[in-house]
């Protein structure tokens, strides 16, 4: 095996879960060369990858909403770059229309893509030549792994590796350093059906200001700011913070000590950067798309069943009791 394409197109968090499987690829092929196409929204996380060779991307998503010409000429251009080498397999692990055309494009010998019934849509099918095995009863992001795991003849580890490592930041972040540890409450989420109270994150605030936390609240767009205002209106000291970009809002995650949040891509960014994490489920399936690390992560909620506070600071006591213990430990001081 001498070179491997993934696709896997969008979105943020369904990028960040399937890193794991580049670290997968490498430890049974070490040899090979892994490429990856994308979304060129999505291309830079894709770069912080230290397993990945090359990133192909286009701006697909920008040019469905302005329809620019030169979005057009970027991705005409970019099909040179995709058949610029000839892949051993292609792993199509997005299971859609764009994804299925990618596949089809790209000259590999061997093509890989879901069953019919486990297609994100069912006319992708004309892409493949070879098919993964039905879908395995595990949440989503294991799925994939053990999908192209069992397709391409090796077993993967259980705990996944993300392997990720983040550019040096090119101006100062203002990232308070050397106080009060960091906690983020990424409140904001693009779905309305996701959102959690403004007042429960209120009370989420105060409880970890109590206990020496300092809060930041990222947002996105205008409508966010202004709720992340509220917020703060009712947490002492706490930050809203500026318009950043993902790069930029990832040295803040890396900065922290805690985040809590919807069910949302920088959530879990802030998992495969092995933060402590809290991801909040109100209207999607927290089996299915959750995170967990026992002692680091954990999801609360559940479709229809948005959790409460009590929930909430439950999960977050779960996580930050061994950095407390750490820390107190190193302080010198006894706890039972």
């Amino acid at each position: 095996m001498k070179r491997i394409l993934i696709v896997k197109v969008t979105s943020l968090g369904d990028i960040v879960e399937t890193l794991p499987v580049v670290s997968d690829l490498r430890r049974a092929f070490p040899s090979a060369k892994v490429d990856w196409a994308a979304d060129a929204a999505f291309a830079d996380i894709i770069r912080w990858s230290r397993g990945v060779d090359r990133v192909l991307s286009a701006p697909l998503r920008k040019f469905k909403k302005a329809r620019n010409w030169n979005d057009l000429k970027e991705i005409t251009g970019s099909i040179s770059e995709l058949r610029a080498e000839k892949y051993d397999v292609i792993v199509d692990i997005h299971g859609v229309y764009k994804s299925a055309i990618i596949a089809f494009i790209a000259r590999g010998r061997r093509r890989y893509g879901y069953l019919n019934q486990d297609l994100g849509e069912r006319g992708a099918a004309f892409a493949y030549n070879a098919r993964f095995g039905p879908r395995p009863h595990t949440d989503a992001w294991r799925g994939m792994r053990v999908s192209v795991a069992d397709a391409l003849g090796y077993e993967i580890q259980e705990t996944p590796d993300y392997d990720l490592r983040l550019p040096e930041p090119t101006h100062d972040l203002g990232i308070p350093r050397g106080g009060a540890p960091i906690a983020m409450l990424f409140h904001a989420t693009s779905a309305d059906v996701k959102k959690w109270p403004k007042d429960h994150w209120a009370e989420v605030g105060r409880w970890l200001v109590e206990r020496g936390y300092q809060i930041a609240l990222p947002w996105g767009t205008e409508r966010e700011r202004g709720e992340a205002q509220a917020i703060a209106a009712l947490v002492p000291q706490a930050l809203v913070l500026p318009k950043l970009s993902v790069e930029e809002c990832a040295h803040w995650i890396q900065a922290s000590e805690l985040v809590v949040g919807t069910d949302t891509g920088l959530v879990h960014l802030a998992h495969a950067l092995q933060r402590r994490t809290v991801m909040l489920f109100a209207a999607t399936s927290r089996e299915h798309f959750g995170i967990h690390e026992p002692g680091r992560s954990v999801s609360v909620g559940d479709g229809g069943a948005p959790p409460d506070v009590p929930q909430v600071l439950g999960a977050i006591q779960s996580v930050l009791a061994p950095a407390e213990a750490n820390r107190h430990a190193h302080a010198g001081v006894i706890t039972r």
